[in-house]
């Protein structure tokens, strides 16, 4: 599904990521870890076309996409969510579901004047849709509610939720755990599992919970210095030597190896 070659991100004199080759297979959920600094967000942000790349190329399907803008890979079907959520906070929750689908028949005043028919059948069938996407998440409970309002972790669904609004192909979730407690973020993990079983979407996960990488990912991918040290099952991960020396220093290796 993606395939990143020798990919490296410079900002003035410092490399945030160093010749980076990778791949994520269609239908996977991808684990990206790694310690802070890493350049795993910078990585996402390339990826995404948030940053161009300094050198290197990106293909999606066998497509190069390197360096195209967010707003073409997001009708390509490839979508990202950020650490900090990116929600209205003044719409409800349904309001911001229903803002994503792109070339809305409304948002033109010419065919609010004179498509109005055509603009509420479109806009019907973005509710519903939303309402779906509501049901799936079961969070009902909070569908008028005002984004703004929302817990860290119900933020964090809603951002997925907001993904199932097209037809994305893959999602990269930006440490989607942050600041969300163990039984919500339970919920996220089933909602990703759910989507990858059921409706065949690929994810590729930064997370720094190890036990959300266990329970979702396989394979995983662990960057280091801005490069890619390492890939393979999270046991592989775990017994590789070089990993615990960068990702968790020298004096932590027996609890990995009991992990």
């Amino acid at each position: 599904m993606i395939k990143v070659d020798n990919l490296t991100k410079k900002f003035g004199g410092f490399t945030a990521v160093n010749n980076a080759s990778l791949h994520i297979e269609k239908g996977s959920i991808t684990g990206l870890i790694g310690p802070n600094g890493a350049g795993k967000t910078t990585l996402f942000n390339v990826i995404a076309g948030v940053h161009s790349p300094t050198s290197g190329t990106v293909y999606l399907d066998g497509e190069d996409i390197t360096a195209l803008p967010p707003h073409e890979l997001f009708h390509k079907g490839m979508l990202r969510t950020f650490q900090i959520a990116h929600e209205f906070s003044s719409l409800t929750v349904r309001e911001n579901l229903m803002m994503v689908p792109g070339e809305q028949p409304g948002e033109t005043l010419w065919d609010v004047w004179f498509k109005g028919k055509q603009v509420q059948e479109a806009e019907k069938r973005i509710r519903e849709k939303a309402d779906e996407v509501i049901d799936f998440l079961e969070i009902p409970q909070v569908a008028d509610e005002l984004a703004g309002n929302l817990s860290g972790g119900q933020k964090k669904l809603l951002e997925l939720g907001r993904t199932m609004m097209v037809d994305a192909k893959v999602v990269f979730l930006d440490e989607v755990g942050a600041g969300v407690n163990r039984t919500l973020l339970n919920t996220i993990g089933d909602a990703i599992l759910r989507l990858n079983e059921e409706r065949g979407y690929t994810f590729c996960v930064i997370e720094h919970d190890m036990d959300f990488i266990d329970k979702l990912c396989d394979p995983v991918i662990v960057m280091a210095e801005g490069g890619v040290l390492a890939q393979g099952t999270l046991a592989e991960i775990k017994a590789n030597e070089q990993v615990i020396e960068a990702y968790l220093g020298t004096g932590l290796k027996n609890k990995v190896a009991t992990a």
